[in-house]
């Protein structure tokens, strides 16, 4: 809780300044909460984010912000404080070449598992606000349309509760959707609603119903065990350090299945420590080997 004492709300036109050690403070806390990385470089980013959510709590300073982030009310405030870090840059069908993949090799022989009763799970980790969770469920309907029939489903999760919230009402401007083929959006999209932007639409009851989302910090717990037949996590580890990053790859190994597919961003690379633990199959493609690395 703030005292009476804090200082005065500033103004919107004001910056204020971040020092090295209330930076380095900052750092380890979004560190701490989050896996982030917070290099040099990304202290302009910082003040620019950040000055916003002093603005809101009436704080004139970083220090005083480290203050109240570690303090008793402070739980909430981190959450607002990642969600004000982190970039949620994503489009239907990012990085194409992974769907060409996933159409043409991947599903098509869990599909075929899927019609003689087979469970086949999906994970968008790192889902933002949900395109890429709704370009899997297309891909799969248009592969097996009766795909919601059987016992297939998409998980995705995010650490940013207000990117699920958008994800989850499936709503999209009308820019979001021009990538897609008139006959996707006539078949998995309908009218976005009374309160919606004119233009939007919404993705309709069959690829949604494929979707669960859920609130999801990367490196905290995990509240589920898998196995899931396919990972995409992409351009998500970029924030992480080496070491983090590579404990995310052994824990994204554990829960995959057998032969098990991860995708990964363009400009992310498995740690080489891991290496064992995956086969190359494509660009930022892998599948899950039978071997088991040292730790």
């Amino acid at each position: 809780m703030i005292s009476s004492s804090a200082p005065s709300r500033v103004t919107e036109s004001e910056r204020p300044a971040l020092s090295e050690a209330d930076f380095a403070a900052l750092s380890r806390i979004v560190h701490q909460e989050s896996g982030i990385n917070l290099t040099a470089s990304k202290k302009g980013l910082v003040v620019s984010r950040l000055g916003k959510r002093l603005r809101a709590l009436g704080l004139s300073d970083f220090g005083a912000y480290c203050r109240y982030l570690r303090g008793d009310g402070g739980a909430e405030e981190r959450g607002r404080m990642i969600s004000a870090l982190t970039t949620n840059v994503t489009r239907f069908f990012r990085e194409d070449h992974h769907f060409t993949a996933l159409r043409e090799t991947v599903l098509p022989p869990l599909l075929e598992g899927a019609a003689h009763g087979r469970r086949v799970r999906l994970w968008s980790a790192g889902c933002s606000t949900g395109e890429e969770p709704y370009s899997l469920a297309i891909t799969l309907l248009e592969l097996m349309p009766e795909a919601t029939r059987h016992d297939i489903r998409i998980l995705a999760t995010d650490i940013d509760p207000q990117v699920i919230t958008t994800a989850k009402a499936g709503v999209y401007p009308p820019e979001a959707t021009a990538a897609l083929t008139n006959d996707q959006r006539r078949r998995h999209f309908c009218e976005g609603g009374a309160d919606a932007p004119a233009g939007s639409l919404q993705v309709a009851a069959g690829p949604r119903s494929l979707v669960s989302f859920g609130i999801v910090n990367l490196v905290g717990p995990w509240p589920f065990r898998g196995p899931f037949d396919v990972i995409l996590c992409r351009n998500v580890v970029i924030y992480f350090d080496s070491a983090t990053q590579q404990q995310l790859w052994q824990r994204y190994a554990e829960v995959l299945t057998p032969g098990g597919h991860l995708f990964i961003g363009h400009s992310e690379r498995l740690a080489r420590s891991v290496g064992p633990l995956f086969v190359n199959e494509g660009i930022t493609h892998y599948r899950k080997s039978g071997e088991s690395a040292a730790v």
